[in-house]
């Protein structure tokens, strides 16, 4: 195995490529890799500076750390959608073609073996395309019916590239994702809306907080008053006297006494 060495990762993606017949699945691998080429080509990638590995329904592209990433992902913003555009104004509906398209950065290996094709190794590669294959990147493209790919960048990328601004590469169209990978989960930055399943998903620390003003939660409203005996005096000069009342008492609720009522006291009575 060789010595790892920093590249820049471009991975491709048919979609629903699995569907299409075998005649069908032939020539959509010819159109990529003939978009793949005019891509690479309009970002100033020399043949000396890349190498590619078929992958079926995709292709990994493995670029020289000399290529700069705003210059490639310019062209991923650019020229890749104008592509697919032009191929599938004038493609039959079986071939139309739409893909997923991951840019990401890292170390990675050459391990060859004799009569066997491919042999690339590293954990980088291997993250890549976890996110090449995520739920949210699937999506995003179901989701975009008047698009014709999907675009995503690896965490580093968008710390070192996108969040600067360079020319042609707005930060406020990537949008911060977390996505569950076999290794754990992994921060990426989607291109363009975030899908409907994402939007729902409150940030975390975002809970709501009260309303200013508001009472507490935990604070108890007033007991409301119970039923107890009424008397209503017409006419009359009540008069309470004494310390203890004893026995039973029994009130009426809403009971109407007229006259003077006296209540315990020493008097005589009469």
């Amino acid at each position: 195995m060789s010595e790892p060495v920093h590249h820049t990762i471009l991975l491709f993606d048919i979609e629903r490529f699995g569907g299409r017949d075998d005649v069908e699945q032939t020539f959509l691998r010819r159109k990529l890799y003939d978009i793949v080429e005019d891509t690479l080509v309009s970002a100033g990638v020399e043949q000396t500076q890349q190498y590619r590995e078929d992958r079926g329904d995709g292709l990994i592209a493995l670029i020289s750390s000399e290529i700069s990433k705003a210059a490639l992902l310019r062209t991923l913003l650019t020229t890749t959608p104008g592509l697919l555009h032009h191929y599938n104004r004038l493609a039959a509906s079986s071939t139309q073609m739409r893909l997923r398209i991951v840019l990401a950065s890292g170390e990675v290996a050459h391990d060859p073996r004799e009569g066997v094709t491919g042999g690339l190794v590293g954990h980088d590669l291997n993250t890549a395309c976890r996110l090449l294959d995520t739920a949210v990147l699937r999506r995003a493209l179901q989701q975009r019916s008047d698009e014709d790919s999907v675009l995503c960048v690896s965490d580093p990328v968008y710390q070192g590239v996108v969040r600067h601004g360079h020319l042609g590469v707005r930060r406020e169209e990537f949008h911060q994702v977390e996505v569950a990978v076999k290794e754990g989960a992994l921060t990426a930055w989607l291109h363009g809306p975030l899908p409907a399943a994402e939007k729902n998903v409150a940030p975390a620390g975002a809970a709501e907080k009260p309303a200013v003003g508001a009472a507490d939660a935990t604070e108890k409203a007033p007991a409301a008053p119970g039923h107890g005996v009424t008397f209503n005096f017409f006419g009359g000069a009540p008069s309470i006297g004494g310390s203890m009342v004893a026995g039973d008492q029994h009130g009426v609720s809403g009971g109407q006494v007229t006259g003077d009522v006296h209540l315990g006291g020493g008097g005589d009575r009469r």
